[in-house]
């Protein structure tokens, strides 16, 4: 194994100061010095970022996510449970509604886990714990102009901020900017052909406030998760995620027809409209501490860099800018956080300047995003309209096994074990296929389904306590 820490020289930029870049700095400043360009002038603490819409909405970081973030950043996790952030066990502490309409049963012994807080926290943590790296240096309120170089080699970037424009140089540049990445541009301007991009779009509209938690909930209450049925339209679902400081960050979504408003008034009727109303009713007494927000940016776009026929050295994209998803099925940070561990492990066998390291880091960042996509787009794309094509058939072929494969996950936990090891990002689709769930999904015991939201007579008394 090369020891290309002990390279003198080495500098790299990371495009995008946010969850991902921050990760991905802290990988390279174990081989090089390291320059974050960001647009923005981050807050000091966990404040909303202009340049982050979606953080005002509900975030979960499933545990194949929190096992990456962990392997980057040792202690991380404990630093955010000091914080206000928790460890929720899954399916112990999970109330949810599977978009096929089932309600998946409650159990203590699973390994599975979501982290909660708001994304304000979770970035403000990340945020002060990698910047305090000697060898990282952060540029705000810069904007990347282009990438310098050719279409063999990237070797630095053009920025510009109030006071200055200039090169800076870079043996490897990371892209981490987010759905607003302006990769395909600047790779166009170095000569290069576009890249293959894939859009399903189920037109999906985002509503959140947050709530003082009513009652005796502020600790321990399970999340809600009610999920939409893509088969009716328009589709309605939302989540009630506990976070830091006794609060309930809730947020309701819609498709076209059926989005959710601004309009506080029409918050909780709307929750109650949802394809079962415990939402609304859970909130029939609590207090809103803000006033409701909306998004309507919620697009599956993927970018596949990693077939393109030429790439230059010097240059990788991760995160959200390869791949954004529709955040109802909550798997883009935790993609991105595994994104960051192939770079991780594909500089620990060779030099980050070395010819084809760039190509091999953005192989290994497809995996987790296949993943995440196939789980999001293998919901989506049966809306309407959601694709400038109709689902094929082994997509709905795909779909149909899943469907099975959710029934079976809420009348057998063996099945949901399975099932949760795929959802929760620590292990790839594929998972389901294997002989042991096929048996289970055919032939495995059923119990009948659940008739209602198997949340306690003590959670529901906690609500108007």
């Amino acid at each position: 194994m090369p020891d290309t820490s002990s390279i003198p020289g080495r500098s790299a930029i990371v495009v995008g100061g946010g969850m991902t870049g921050m990760l991905a700095a802290a990988v390279l400043a174990d081989h090089a010095d390291v320059t974050i360009v960001e647009r923005d002038v981050l807050p000091d603490g966990p404040r909303p970022r202009k340049g982050l819409p979606q953080a005002r909405h509900a975030h979960v970081l499933w545990s194949g996510g929190v096992k990456a973030m962990e392997e980057l950043l040792p202690g991380i996790v404990d630093q955010l449970v000091d914080r206000g952030a928790r460890r929720t066990p899954v399916m112990a502490d999970l109330v949810s509604k599977a978009p096929s309409g089932q309600w998946f049963r409650r159990f203590a012994h699973a390994h599975h886990i979501n982290l909660l807080c708001s994304r304000d926290l979770l970035d403000a943590v990340i945020r002060a714990r990698v910047l305090k790296h000697p060898r990282i240096t952060l540029r705000q309120d810069t904007e990347l102009l282009s990438l310098e170089g050719s279409a063999r080699r990237v070797t630095g970037v053009r920025i510009r901020s109030a006071d200055t424009e200039g090169t800076l140089p870079a043996d490897l540049v990371i892209d981490a900017g987010g759905r607003g990445s302006r990769a395909p541009v600047w790779l166009r301007d170095l000569g290069l052909p576009p890249v293959v991009e894939r859009t399903v779009d189920a037109g999906v509209g985002y509503a959140s406030r947050i709530y003082r938690a009513p009652g005796r909930t502020a600790e321990g209450f399970p999340i809600v998760n009610v999920q939409a049925d893509p088969r009716q339209n328009p589709g309605r679902g939302g989540i009630i995620a506990p976070i830091e400081n006794g609060r309930w960050l809730v947020t309701l979504s819609g498709t076209e027809g059926g989005r959710p408003s601004a309009d506080n008034d029409e918050f909780v009727p709307f929750a109650l409209r949802l394809p079962h109303p415990v939402i609304g009713e859970l909130l029939a007494d609590a207090e809103p501490e803000t006033d409701v927000v909306t998004t309507r940016s919620t697009a599956n776009r993927r970018r596949y860099y990693e077939k393109a026929a030429r790439w230059p050295d010097g240059f990788a994209v991760l995160g959200e800018a390869v791949a954004g998803y529709n955040p109802v099925y909550g798997h883009g940070l935790s993609a991105a956080a595994q994104s960051v561990v192939a770079l991780h492990h594909i500089l620990q066998r060779q030099d980050l300047g070395a010819p084809g390291t760039a190509r091999r880091i953005q192989k290994g960042a497809a995996r987790p995003v296949e993943n995440a996509w196939n789980l999001a787009v293998g919901q989506d794309v049966f809306y309407p309209g959601a694709s400038d094509e109709p689902p094929t058939r082994l997509e709905r072929t795909l779909a149909a096994f899943v469907d099975r494969a959710v029934d079976a996950g809420s009348r057998n936990p063996h099945a949901l074990r399975i099932l949760l090891d795929v959802m929760s990002m620590e292990k790839p689709p594929v998972r389901l296929f294997l002989p042991d769930m096929l048996a289970l999904v055919y032939f495995g015991r059923k119990k009948p389904h659940l008739a209602g939201p198997p949340l306690t007579d003590h959670e529901r008394d906690a609500v108007t306590a």
